[in-house]
């Protein structure tokens, strides 16, 4: 069985890599894929909705005769981020405590 990701923690994984640099479309589903099983359909709708949102922001640079989208975090998501952080730190706490309890004090 595979743990669904919900789109909000996809957000914040795409938001946490971004904030570390930036990266064009298939470098960032290739990133996203080490931790996260998600297709690289997947990932485009979530890097268009991000943009619409004003979290991201792209430009495009020259690579081997064609243009590169790069994907941007802006301020807006940044601070997203950080919601997203504090909203995983609190569901996963209470996860641990249900799931993990016997795991780590069993």
């Amino acid at each position: 069985m595979a743990i669904q990701v919900s789109s909000e923690l996809l957000d914040g994984s795409v938001l946490a890599i971004l904030a570390q640099q930036d990266y064009y479309g298939y470098a960032l589903t290739q990133r996203v894929q080490q931790a996260i099983k998600v297709s690289e359909s997947t990932m485009y709708p979530v890097l268009r909705r991000l943009k619409k949102n004003g979290w991201l922001t792209t430009y495009d640079e020259p690579y081997q005769g064609r243009n590169r989208r790069y994907y941007q975090i802006t301020t807006d998501g940044k601070a997203r981020l950080e919601t997203i952080q504090k909203e995983w730190q609190n569901f996963k706490l209470g996860i641990d405590s249900m799931l993990g309890d016997e795991i780590n004090h069993g």
